[in-house]
């Protein structure tokens, strides 16, 4: 619940019009019922959608993406925290260009004790291994200088 709290209290009430749970069937049973009465405290602004069959991680966003009423559709994974103006950047971007695919900044949270520590000029950039493993690379150092801000295009 982490990253639903974090999106819900640092995301402009005019960009936000929901946040989906996707369920991708669950066997924790025991879980179901406790979620679907913590989400009530959010008054609609967040809703499970619970799949009866599971589909895998990125069939599953392809099935939130269906469910979403907005405009613009953003996946954040469940170990992710936004943080404050996190979404306007990406929000502009999109603006800019509706069909940009856009990352954000990703900031560490530890596996080991939860604690968060971020870098808002962050300089490393997703990519793949020869093996195709996902890692992260620092930017160029060209590609450092000719940015003109941290939220450009890479």
């Amino acid at each position: 619940m982490r990253t639903v709290h974090s999106v819900v209290n640092r995301s402009p009430p005019q960009l936000l019009k929901e946040v989906i749970l996707l369920d991708d069937n669950s066997q924790r049973e025991d879980l179901k019922e406790h979620l679907d009465e913590y989400v009530r405290r959010f008054d609609g602004l967040v809703r499970i959608v619970r799949k009866n069959v599971r589909h895998g991680l990125i069939r599953a966003k392809i099935a939130g993406a269906r469910e979403a009423t907005g405009d613009v559709v953003i996946f954040l994974d469940s170990h992710c925290e936004a943080n404050v103006g996190w979404l306007e950047p990406l929000v502009q971007r999109i603006s800019e260009k509706r069909s940009a695919i856009i990352c954000p900044i990703i900031d560490h949270i530890s596996a080991e004790d939860m604690s968060y520590s971020g870098d808002k000029y962050s300089t490393s950039v997703g990519g793949f291994s020869w093996a195709l493993h996902f890692t992260w690379e620092r930017m160029p150092e060209k590609e450092r200088q000719r940015r003109q801000s941290p939220t450009e295009y890479i």
